[in-house]
């Protein structure tokens, strides 16, 4: 299960990088059933294997902060194998919901952040901004929503079907170079966040050019995520390079192609980040 879930990060076949350190901190549970002769030697293995999952993957804060708090409260606090597994189940346990409960407290907050009848354009997929669209209107509240694509994968169409099926919400797909026709429009962007290091917000790329052009039509920009995504110290972003058959099906000679998975936008140019712990204005 652990080699299993190493592959699926590295080939980003999950995309939320909160699913991401969920699945990466339950796979762990592979550990519960070997066999160890002592407790070292079940650290040793819980040690490789968090850095394993933890490289398949340097992008991800959430990742990077789930597998640095499963080593940090297991190694050292057991006499015997047994006890170090329960030490073990019990942090998995909590890890994973507090990943889930603060994407959840962050949605809670978004919803309540955001007014009925507004115009929300958004970029790529966020399962946290959706979750916040889907109990604003749950609670009553209508929208229009403007998705773009986020090429080359096309995450933005997995968006729009998820808002189709969200009543009191008009979705609209247009493609990446298409935010300056349409977000004059908008009353706001929503973005999700992969992490924010410092003063800067990394997120699937395209972020950067849709929060200039927003801040240059004098749209407020929203994003939204869990607390644990933002972080002070011990983390060093790694952008991902993705295939360039993504981008070009066809190799041509002499062209060499450049799909980077992120993009970095200055926190300054955002009007307020929603996380778990509420509303945080800049």
């Amino acid at each position: 299960m652990i080699d299993e879930t190493i592959e699926e990060i590295r080939e980003m076949q999950t995309h939320s990088s909160s699913v991401v350190a969920v699945k990466a901190t339950n796979a762990l549970t592979d550990l519960l059933d070997r066999e160890y002769t002592t407790v070292e030697e079940f650290e040793r293995d819980l040690e490789r294997n968090t850095g394993a999952l933890r490289r398949a993957n340097p992008s991800h804060a959430s990742l990077h902060n789930a597998m640095r708090e499963v080593t940090r409260s297991v190694v050292g606090r057991a006499d015997t194998v047994d006890s170090a597994k329960k030490i073990t189940r019990s942090t998995i346990e909590r890890v994973v919901e507090d990943v889930e409960g603060g994407k959840h407290r962050a949605a809670e907050n978004a919803a309540a952040a955001f007014d009925g009848g507004e115009t929300l354009f958004t970029h790529d997929y966020s399962s946290t901004v959706l979750e916040g669209i889907e109990l604003a209107a749950a609670d009553g509240k209508a929208f229009t929503a403007y998705v773009t694509e986020a090429r080359p994968r096309y995450l933005g169409r997995k968006t729009v079907r998820s808002l189709v099926d969200i009543d009191g919400v008009e979705p609209h797909l247009l493609v990446d170079g298409a935010c300056g026709e349409f977000l004059g429009e908008a009353d706001r962007v929503v973005v999700g966040m992969d992490c924010i290091v410092e003063d800067t917000l990394y997120n699937r790329v395209g972020t950067f050019p849709l929060v200039v052009t927003a801040n240059y039509l004098d749209v407020p920009v929203t994003v939204v995520g869990s607390g644990a995504k933002i972080i002070t110290d011990g983390f060093v972003f790694e952008n991902e390079h993705r295939p360039g058959y993504e981008v070009l099906l066809e190799p041509t000679e002499g062209v060499e192609i450049e799909n980077p998975a992120y993009d970095a936008t200055p926190v300054d140019l955002v009007d307020e980040i929603v996380t778990d712990d509420g509303v945080r204005e800049i």
